[in-house]
């Protein structure tokens, strides 16, 4: 397969056991490049006897972390993945034969579809897990991600083509591991809130999760998809409440952020 002036970008931390797939699942890029907060296990290595150039850079958020690994790349276009996540075959030849046009394009981005496989199979129903949109591949130049510490999203003005092949996101291997990034995730969150010097709002915190909950499980169809799919829409409104537990907890007890990033990272959670 010819390779094409493409960097696939992917940022990890103790990812030894998804990593080579992720990388193997690119064949046509010309560069892989794999940006480490610090791994304590074997992904470096991984990612190194699988064809990626491994650049340090301690861990300073999502956005800012994927801006730094734009910038450390040898081509302007860009494939962004996480470890987790790889192309399926159908991609591979739709981004073949279309590359090469969007690439000679004034384009900014384009939209990639997310199929999730949850609980060792794909979710059938579930609308964020069967279809989403996420705009991953892009030009350096025309476009930037938002320095959102998590939730970050790519910025770039312009219409973008949507590819109609998905790629997949093998998503949290157990539920432990869907906790812990709960955990992870609500305390960026929550540092962004702090921030920007939110509200804490405590009077949403009654009808959250029940709200949560009922979006995901009945309007985005969380409840065709069977038990997986009531585990998945509780797992989401825990995370929509007990982010604004911690930021209520935060508020109240600066100290706490300092107390909860050691805890984070004595289970090698980046805070």
């Amino acid at each position: 397969m010819r390779t094409l002036p493409l960097s696939l970008v992917v940022i990890t931390r103790n990812e030894a056991p998804t990593i080579a797939r992720c990388l193997d699942s690119v064949p046509f890029a010309a560069e892989k490049l794999v940006v480490d907060s610090g791994s304590e296990d074997d992904t470096v290595a991984i990612a190194q006897a699988h064809g990626a150039r491994v650049v340090y850079n301690p861990w300073p958020g999502f956005g800012a972390q994927r801006n730094f690994a734009s910038a450390q790349c040898t081509h302007d276009w860009i494939l962004a993945l996480d470890a987790d996540e790889y192309l399926s075959a159908g991609l591979v030849a739709e981004l073949e034969a279309r590359l090469p046009t969007l690439m000679d394009s004034a384009a900014a981005a384009a939209y990639l579809r997310r199929r999730t496989i949850y609980m060792g199979a794909p979710m059938r129903w579930y609308r964020p897990a069967v279809g989403e949109k996420l705009a991953r591949l892009y030009h350096r130049g025309r476009a930037r991600w938002s320095d959102a510490r998590v939730h970050e999203t790519l910025v770039f003005a312009g219409a973008a083509p949507t590819l109609r092949q998905p790629f997949e996101h093998a998503n949290n291997p157990t539920l432990v591991h869907k906790q812990l990034k709960v955990l992870r995730y609500a305390e960026l969150k929550c540092l962004d809130w702090r921030d920007r010097h939110r509200g804490v709002r405590m009077w949403q915190a009654p009808w959250v999760f029940v709200l949560a909950f009922l979006k995901d499980y009945l309007v985005r169809l969380a409840w065709l998809d069977g038990w997986r799919g009531f585990i998945i829409a509780w797992t989401a409104a825990n995370y929509a409440l007990y982010k604004r537990l911690r930021y209520y907890e935060m508020v109240h007890n600066p100290d706490s952020v300092g107390a909860a990033a050691r805890a984070l990272e004595q289970h090698a959670i980046e805070p």
